[in-house]
């Protein structure tokens, strides 16, 4: 008999950590990634990894139905391929990644990028001009939906790749926000294979995902209410700083596991 997780700190942890992912899975896409660090200060990093994909995509399939008319046909045909290549990579090298030299990569690319908006628009703003939306463009978003693909893969740190290529672009935010959730949507469903051939989807960890699957339509809802109430100009502020603190995060992680 497959037995249950019964310490109350462990739910302790998990119960936030599932709220705030189900937030940041209905348009805030970033803070995403800090469930499993969170569910780690208490169990395995690799069972909470393994515990927290079913309930990603049950996540998915809440926020596709809240999406479904709003995302960007053309930025998916270009990020899905790419994100296929990375998840493939991830799983055929999986044994031999470092995971924290992923995590600090991962977040100096996304505070170099929050840093590098920040100078761009300061200088746009003192010159009275605005940036005009970049297009989406077939080399660029294949090499960051792989890139996205392969730390969400390694490390669940998806989101800063693709914020980089996407947010670029300008998109009304529920576009933004929905195509988000269609991309993730597809590579979570992809890595059920890896993850399934690797043993991180144990009937011990798919017990406790079926135990805190409720929670999943609070955070979403939740998050799908606060992007509605949010004007265009805040809700990219708001995703730019969710991106500058998860890239400290994983640098701070990554830097602090290999220095121990």
């Amino acid at each position: 008999m497959t037995e249950l997780i019964t310490d109350p700190l462990f739910y302790a942890v998990a119960i936030p950590a599932l709220i705030v992912t189900g937030i940041s899975k209905a348009g805030f896409g970033g803070i995403t990634m800090l469930s499993v660090p969170l569910m780690a200060l208490v169990i395995s990093p690799v069972q909470a990894a393994g515990i927290m994909l079913p309930i990603l995509i049950a996540m998915d399939f809440f926020s596709i139905w809240v999406y479904r008319k709003s995302w960007d046909k053309k930025n998916l045909l270009i990020l899905i391929p790419g994100s296929i290549l990375g998840i493939t990579i991830g799983g055929l090298t999986a044994g031999s990644v470092d995971d924290n030299a992923v995590r600090l990569i991962v977040g100096l690319i996304a505070v170099s990028f929050v840093v590098y908006r920040l100078i761009i628009e300061a200088k746009l703003a003192k010159e009275n001009k605005k940036q005009k939306p970049l297009s989406a463009i077939r080399p660029s978003g294949l090499f960051w939906g792989a890139l996205s693909g392969f730390t969400s893969f390694v490390a669940h740190a998806g989101s800063p790749p693709f914020q980089v290529y996407v947010l670029p672009q300008r998109l009304d935010k529920e576009i933004f926000a929905g195509t988000g959730v269609m991309f993730f949507a597809f590579g979570n469903a992809l890595k059920l294979i890896p993850y399934g051939m690797l043993g991180q989807l144990s009937s011990a960890n798919l017990v406790a995902s079926a135990v805190l699957l409720p929670l999943v339509p609070v955070g979403v809802l939740l998050g799908f209410w606060i992007n509605r109430k949010m004007t265009q100009k805040m809700f990219y502020q708001v995703v730019l700083i969710i991106i500058f603190l998860v890239g400290l995060k994983l640098i701070w992680d990554g830097l602090s596991s290999t220095l121990s």
